[in-house]
């Protein structure tokens, strides 16, 4: 069974820095982090395809998070930056464990497998 682990979650002070981790237990095509907030809907973050040349940004992201992968260790990372209160959520990491055709990097259904969330909270 494929597993998707998180880590480098924790607490920190707005304006810091985080970097989440996500290791995959097989060679995955696109990888993904989405976040979740109680009580709203899980929102796409950041997404890439597995050359890299396909990212995905959410607004409200975009110019602070990068998204990197190293497809050798099956492994993506979510480098964050100038965070923010509104940041604070659960991240999950997902995974397609298929080919695929089309630009579908921000859709949760898209995904194949999900990891089991690590905490991030940013406080004022």
């Amino acid at each position: 069974q494929v597993q998707l682990v998180e880590s480098g979650g924790g607490s920190v002070q707005a304006g810091g820095s985080l970097r989440l981790s996500c290791a995959a237990s097989a060679s995955m095509y696109a990888m993904g982090w989405f976040r979740q907030v109680p009580g709203q809907e899980r929102e796409s973050v950041s997404a890439v395809s597995r050359s890299g040349t396909d990212q995905y940004y959410a607004a409200s992201v975009k110019g602070r998070f990068t998204i990197s992968r190293d497809n050798a260790k099956n492994t993506v990372y979510l480098q964050m930056n100038s965070l923010k209160p509104e940041d604070t959520a659960v991240y999950y990491c997902a995974g397609r464990g298929t080919p695929y055709t089309g630009t579908y990097l921000s859709m949760a259904g898209f995904y194949t497998y999900w990891g089991q969330g690590t905490q991030v909270t940013v406080s004022s």
